[in-house]
């Protein structure tokens, strides 16, 4: 059976939200293992014994949570050389912009010589004030859907060999 390990972050709750739906479209799309781990607690093990990948964190201050960013660096070494050419999909979500967060985690990936299968969405949740910014976020079913159809996506194509 194939694995597909979804490895995430959130502070505010919509980072969540976009990796929970893409499991739940993940497990329903196929016979693949679907692992959920939150980036504090995932390690390189996690990434050696994954077929694929799907990233889902917010956007803090024009990059990648710090959170995420110390999941990268724990594990990046580690599995240099041994993960390339698995696929992966991404998603950021960010109060206004997400490209830089984008970037980042796209050359992390391109780093690791992993396969991206689709368009990394940011979602945009227009946060704007201290309030907003720090308030728990409630995700819409238009990025919902963009999330389940990447874990489908990724499912689906582990499943038959695709990737």
């Amino acid at each position: 059976m194939t694995t597909l390990a979804i490895i995430w972050y959130s502070r505010t709750g919509g980072s969540r939200q976009l990796a929970e739906a893409a499991r739940d479209a993940a497990q329903d799309a196929g016979d693949v293992d679907v692992r959920f781990l939150a980036a504090d607690d995932a390690d390189a093990d996690d990434l050696l014994s994954a077929d694929g990948y799907l990233f889902a964190c917010p956007e803090n201050l024009a990059a990648i949570a710090g959170v995420m960013k110390a999941f990268f660096d724990r594990t990046y070494y580690e599995v240099l050389g041994k993960v390339e050419g698995r696929p992966y999909a991404a998603i950021i979500c960010a109060g206004s912009d997400g490209e830089n967060a984008k970037k980042q985690l796209e050359r992390i990936c391109q780093g690791w010589r992993l396969k991206r299968i689709a368009d990394t969405p940011i979602v945009n949740v227009g946060a704007q004030t201290k309030e907003e910014i720090l308030a728990d976020k409630e995700i819409g079913e238009e990025y919902l859907g963009q999330a389940r159809e990447l874990g489908a996506t990724l499912a689906a194509g582990l499943e038959m060999g695709v990737f």
